[in-house]
């Protein structure tokens, strides 16, 4: 396998591997041992979801060293997590929706950790038999909520707060990945995944020390420095190294 979308035409929803712009259905279950159609779908009348339906979405904070920087805060003995309601999750060229006017919301750019086995207290050398895959993602944050309240979870679970997709690369090493962010044109963040404080493996593996992964599950593995406001009419558009870009509107 290697790009997988999940998709929608009229009540039916599927998951399809990307193949030279072509799409082909999936038969079985994703996070088993699927097999593929051998003939196209075709494209015509196809909505594109989120990627995954997961049980829970895991954020993980201030694990690029520049960005601990820019936010004044030291930086983490261990990662530090919290919890994203999955009814944040929006797809690829969805919206992104601000709930109050006059509170600052900003962008965060970050890989998505795509889990696809049920998996609890793994080691970080045994972490990566347990990751289906990676998706670009952000992390949106109403900043006026969040620096009132000792808790982040309100903050970053709006609805249409945590843009996911568009695909699955289900054949990349998620350790030395470019990853920027472009606000209506202009790069904003520029950073590399080599620069995580904590390695995909080690948050896969810290984060089942405390609780059971499901498959689909997304761990969201923390911003780099550059984050910024956004406001109504903004074009946000994330390109990770060897992923498809996630581009979404803000109103």
């Amino acid at each position: 396998m290697a790009a997988i979308g999940r998709f929608q035409r009229g009540e039916e929803i599927f998951y399809a591997k990307m193949v030279d712009g072509e799409l082909f259905k999936l038969k079985g279950d994703v996070f088993g041992s699927p097999s593929f159609e051998k003939k196209a779908t075709p494209a015509k009348g196809l909505k594109l979801l989120t990627p995954v339906a997961p049980s829970k979405v895991i954020a993980v904070g201030l694990n690029y060293s520049d960005h601990a920087r820019e936010s004044g805060l030291d930086l983490p003995k261990e990662p530090l997590f919290w919890f994203k309601a999955p009814t944040s999750l929006i797809p690829d060229g969805a919206k992104i929706e601000i709930p109050f006017a006059n509170h600052r919301v900003d962008f965060e750019a970050e890989l998505a950790v795509v889990i696809g086995r049920r998996v609890r207290n793994v080691t970080p050398a045994a972490a990566a038999r347990y990751i289906f895959g990676y998706t670009a993602a952000q992390d949106i944050s109403d900043r006026t909520i969040q620096h009132s309240e000792s808790q982040w979870a309100r903050a970053k679970s709006f609805d249409t707060f945590t843009p996911l997709g568009p695909y699955i690369e289900t054949k990349i090493d998620p350790h030395d990945l470019s990853i920027q962010l472009f606000q209506n044109g202009q790069l904003r963040q520029n950073s590399n995944t080599s620069q995580l404080i904590f390695n995909c493996f080690h948050l896969v593996s810290f984060i089942s020390t405390n609780m059971t992964l499901l498959p689909g599950d997304i761990i969201l593995t923390g911003t780099p420095s550059g984050v910024g406001p956004i406001q109504s009419g903004d074009r946000l558009e994330v390109r990770i190294q060897g992923l498809a870009p996630l581009v979404n509107m803000v109103k």
